[in-house]
């Protein structure tokens, strides 16, 4: 029986009380199911307003930004602001000590002087359609992959017949629903401006995921494209894309109660797990990944903190790091203050006595029951492949290195066959220079100290003949993969004994002994019980549909354009304790006065504060500069637009608070609370701090 997403939602709100509308990410083609509901709560918009596929709207100013997050349209002439964070790639790839842009700033002054990005996209929902019905014609049941496979192969190219647009079509709720997203994609996005990491990053570590935050987390890009206005590779002749829709700026007053909507895409959201797989996750998977990254961090920081130019070529591979695993610390925290599993335990009990009260209804008391006699055994594969993903992806940056030849090694007798050999070599050559220009033997070397202890403790695995010091010395000291020099001569004289020669490398040796088993055992280990687990939580999350239809369900995030709306609050997440719903500039000078290197200023901030130099962005004698929202929010909603009731941009998404990290998996609308940085006060850094009011000037507010 096919699940209707947002129909018994609805019905929900019309029928039950109270009703929190901040939790949920809904479908935006699905958005008028909810309209009476957010105009009840001071929406002046229409559902047409938000999505329309008929005529311009909202939609049309949201952006996926480079895969990863969302970025927003605020001119006619392309400009799009997204997170600090979010371009925080873009901002260190072109920085250098002599253009240290992320201790300084940028600040494009005009359209010759934006910065090309390669690789970096920028992409937009062309239309959103339920598909569920089309998917599954003809399909003897919902585990039909051949015949719903092939049916999503004819969908997808129907939707893109003679159009440059792209399209694919995502499964919502383990497979009980589909819906096609017809995308386009642009490839010429250009690096306007950003402010100094004392403004973009400030309060680092210490305030990342905490409330009250001063963060001015925002960096600016433009979108180019063709002169037929389409999305064309980089080029000079290009010129500033001409959009559908942008976003005016809220430049209202603000209070709290307001009516708040986030529009983005948020990355991943896991509701439904069963009780035993959280406890997993608590006890078991993130104390692991964590102290993993607890070490990465000790290593990475001390090499910045000891040379400037570490500093640079760190501080985007340490912000990443870092991310995840504060939010990892702040979410077990708050898993285990909301005592989830045992509320997991009580609505399994609900469940399972609703699932045997009618015959018809006995399958899903049987998924419940199998999935978590699933995860007393098969989280063994999941921790395996939760730790090697930490030290193969995130751990030793020599690794990466060692993979990026697999495809000469294998390839090496076709490519010379073909002469090919020497471009391959010229295109490896030139993706390790970028490597090394990042890199840092001594920093690497004690991340691989570190966590090569840790993966062979966590993997009940042991290093054979060497002691993991002599290892150590070996790999930095020969191996092709820890020197640039050695790298360079090692491609210049490449040959057929070269692939030997290589074989040989300790670096190589080391790396290979434990990613075969990792890749050949682990990987495929942990895919099967996925599979498996994915086939019943299909049926289970079909029984939370049928058996409870007036519940509130929304379907897990997955990287899909989303909505959820709530209002401008502070929040009172324990005893004792009440979070104002909005911070200003004074609190940055009170931060800065702690003497904490996080909350460091360059010397203009204190001159404008001082000054009370707010220019028009002030509200009363206040510079605001980040407020809260009950907004349901992920990861992935780094950069959204924050609108206000008329559609207006009131700010950056960029963030949750520290008690709210849990609402991945349990979302709690007392707690949780989404992080924004206030859009005057970015536009009071662009104007009055740097002087680029020339962007500004790009922009309409909306002042009345």
């Amino acid at each position: 029986m096919k699940l209707r997403l947002i129909a018994i939602f609805c019905l929900t709100i019309l029928t039950l009380k109270p009703v929190f509308a901040e939790e949920g990410m809904l479908i935006p083609s699905l958005i008028a199911a909810f309209e009476n509901d957010m105009k009840a709560k001071g929406m002046k918009l229409s559902a047409a307003d938000i999505y329309s596929v008929n005529s311009t709207s909202i939609k049309d100013a949201i952006f996926q930004f480079g895969g990863g997050c969302t970025a927003e349209l605020v001119s006619d002439k392309g400009l799009l602001l997204t997170n600090h964070h979010c371009g925080y790639g873009q901002i260190q790839a072109h920085s250098s000590l002599e253009h240290d842009y992320l201790k300084n700033g940028f600040w494009a002054k005009n359209l010759a002087e934006e910065l090309p990005n390669p690789g970096l996209t920028a992409l937009r929902i062309v239309r959103i359609e339920d598909v569920t019905a089309a998917v599954l014609a003809g399909a003897t049941s919902k585990a039909d992959q051949a015949t719903i496979a092939a049916n999503i192969k004819k969908l997808v190219a129907a939707a893109i017949a003679g159009t440059h647009f792209e399209a694919e079509i995502k499964p919502f709720n383990y497979g009980n629903d589909f819906y096609l997203m017809v995308k386009e994609t642009f490839t010429d996005i250009r690096f306007v401006g950003t402010p100094p990491n004392s403004i973009g990053k400030f309060g680092g570590d210490t305030d990342n995921w905490v409330w009250p935050r001063h963060t001015g987390d925002f960096s600016v890009f433009r979108i180019y494209a063709g002169k037929d206005n389409k999305p064309a590779a980089y080029s000079q002749d290009n010129q500033p894309y001409k959009p559908l829709h942008y976003l005016p700026i809220s430049f209202q007053d603000r209070k709290e109660g307001d009516f708040t909507m986030v529009y983005g895409f948020p990355g991943t959201t896991e509701q439904h797990v069963v009780s035993e797989y959280l406890k997993f996750i608590i006890e078991k998977e993130r104390p692991a990944r964590i102290e993993m990254r607890n070490q990465s961090l000790a290593a990475i920081d001390a090499g910045m903190k000891a040379s400037d130019l570490t500093r640079i070529q760190y501080s985007a591979k340490q912000a990443s790091i870092a991310n995840a695993w504060k939010k990892w610390i702040g979410q077990v925290e708050g898993l285990q203050n909301l005592d989830a599993v045992q509320l997991k335990l009580d609505y399994e009990a609900n469940y399972k006595a609703m699932a045997i009260s009618k015959p018809d209804w006995a399958k899903y008391a049987v998924a419940q029951q199998t999935l978590n006699g699933l995860m007393a055994e098969g989280t063994k594969s999941e921790y395996n492949y939760a730790v090697g993903v930490e030290y193969f992806s995130v751990g030793p940056e020599y690794f990466k290195l060692v993979r990026g030849l697999e495809d000469l090694m294998t390839n090496y007798q076709k490519y010379e066959a073909n002469n090919e050999l020497e471009s391959v070599i010229a295109k490896v050559q030139a993706s390790a220079d970028g490597f090394f220009k990042n890199y840092n033997a001594e920093v690497d070397a004690n991340i691989f100290r570190a966590l090569t202890k840790l993966y062979l403790s966590y993997s009940q695995q042991e290093l054979k003949g060497t002691t993991l010091e002599d290892l150590t010395i070996s790999i930095y000291t020969k191996s092709i993969f820890t020197d640039a020099v050695r790298f360079k001569a090692f491609l210049d004289g490449f040959g057929a004994k070269s692939i030997k020669k290589m074989q040989k490398d300790p670096g190589f040796v080391h790396f290979y002994q434990f990613f075969t088993p990792f890749r050949n055992e682990v990987v495929p280990a942990y895919r099967n019980f996925q599979v498996e687990v994915n086939k019943w939580m299909q049926v289970y999350v079909e029984g939370k549909y049928i058996m409870f239809p007036l519940a509130k369900h929304w379907p897990d995030a997955n990287s899909s354009l989303r909505i959820t709306y709530g209002q401008l609050e502070g929040s009172a997440p324990t005893d004792g304790m009440r979070y104002t719903e909005h911070t200003t500039l004074d609190g940055i000078i009170t931060k800065y006065n702690t003497g904490n290197p996080d909350f460091e200023l360059l010397p203009r901030m204190l001159e404008l504060h001082a000054a009370k130099n707010y220019g028009p962005y002030a509200q009363g004698n206040e510079l605001w500069v980040c407020f809260t929202g009950s907004n349901h929010t992920t990861g992935g909603n780094s950069g959204s637009p924050v609108l206000d009731k008329n559609g207006y941009l009131m700010g950056l998404n960029f963030d949750r608070s520290w008690e709210s990290t849990m609402s991945d998996y349990l979302f709690d609308p007392i707690r949780c609370r989404n992080i924004v940085v206030d859009i005057r006060y970015v536009l009071w850094v662009m104007d009055i701090y740097a002087g680029a009011k020339h962007l500004v000037d790009e922009m309409t507010l909306m002042k009345e």
